[in-house]
């Protein structure tokens, strides 16, 4: 579990550029998948089993990070989010970019009391890169410069969103023996920029349902948003609704009596904002029936995502007996 997981989130892929993580990937299916196609924008399928009810698994390949938009000269640049980066998160980290050169973050101001005005109204505009004198293109993307860490029981890094979903289809494909019915893995690109690579990605295939796997927010932090009940370490969450979509009523009662029946710990999933993979394969030629199951995260969209190792492997079990199952 942790070795994929580590490997893959220390993997450099912000949305557009996910070609190294979808090499990981590959390497780690070898000898577990039946077959495998990258389609024309980068998405990554791969199968296993004939017949049944086809069925496919998708986690986007991406992390959310920052693009150079402006060259201020002397190693000064100005930088854009890619996908949902907060820039008081961005303020006085540590980005590397895809030529190696690693940059921080931060604020402008000529005075203290300017710096203390555009701090409480934080913006993209008072916020620059430090390269230290390298030289950066614009349109060179970067991520944060953050390791794998891990203790008994959580695992800590950027881009757990949604490598840790990369990382439970691969689990998943390698303990899948002589399945009944074609599984399909999809790993998609530039979920975090308006899940563009879910919107094609079941097109060229004949599935009659899918389920995204990815994170979600916790509401186990001291004043953790009210309205959240997931919490690390009780099993992954079905997710019954976000912003963005409402699960398939059919798959969130199947996956519930499926965990009930097999002692699988599990939560059940209400977000109040967000969304996932599953609004757009929902919306894929006639519709495909979606849903979402979730591995409680918090500090999402940060250099230090943290997930439980409990919920990981729940999450494999689950999904397991589903594709088993027709």
């Amino acid at each position: 579990m942790s070795d994929i997981v580590k490997e893959l989130t220390e993997t450099f892929g912000p949305s557009g550029r996910e070609d190294e993580v979808r090499k990981r990937i590959l390497k780690a299916l070898e000898g577990h998948v039946d077959g495998y196609n990258v389609d024309n924008v980068g998405n990554l399928v791969a199968w296993k089993g004939e017949g049944g009810r086809p069925v496919m698994l998708v986690a986007h390949m991406d992390e959310i990070g920052l693009v150079v938009t402006h060259d201020m000269g002397k190693g000064f640049y100005r930088v854009e989010p890619v996908g949902g980066l907060s820039p008081y998160t961005a303020l006085s980290r540590r980005f590397v970019f895809e030529n190696g050169v690693v940059g921080v973050v931060s604020l402008e101001g000529e005075s203290l009391e300017e710096r203390k005005k555009n701090l409480s109204k934080l913006s993209f505009d008072h916020l620059y890169l430090d390269a230290f004198g390298k030289e950066l293109d614009v349109g060179t993307f970067g991520v944060f410069d953050s390791g794998y860490e891990e203790t008994d029981e959580y695992m800590v890094s950027k881009a757990m969103d949604d490598r840790v979903g990369c990382a439970i289809l691969v689990d998943v494909a390698r303990r899948l023996e002589k399945p009944s019915r074609k599984v399909y893995f999809a790993f998609s690109i530039q979920e975090e920029v308006g899940l563009v690579g879910a919107s094609v990605v079941a097109y060229p295939v004949e599935v009659e349902e899918a389920i995204a796997v990815d994170v979600t927010d916790s509401g186990d932090t001291p004043k953790g948003i009210k309205r959240h009940a997931m919490v690390l370490g009780k099993g992954p969450a079905i997710k019954i609704k976000d912003r963005a979509s409402i699960s398939d009523s059919r798959i969130v009662n199947r996956l519930k009596e499926l965990a009930r029946s097999r002692g699988i710990p599990h939560q059940l999933e209400v977000l109040t904002f967000g969304g996932t993979d599953a609004a757009a394969l929902m919306r894929t030629r006639s519709g495909v029936p979606s849903a979402t199951l979730s591995i409680p995260t918090r500090y999402i969209h940060t250099p230090s995502e943290v997930v439980h190792k409990e919920d990981y492997e729940n999450a494999v079990k689950l999904l397991l007996e589903y594709v088993r199952a027709e």
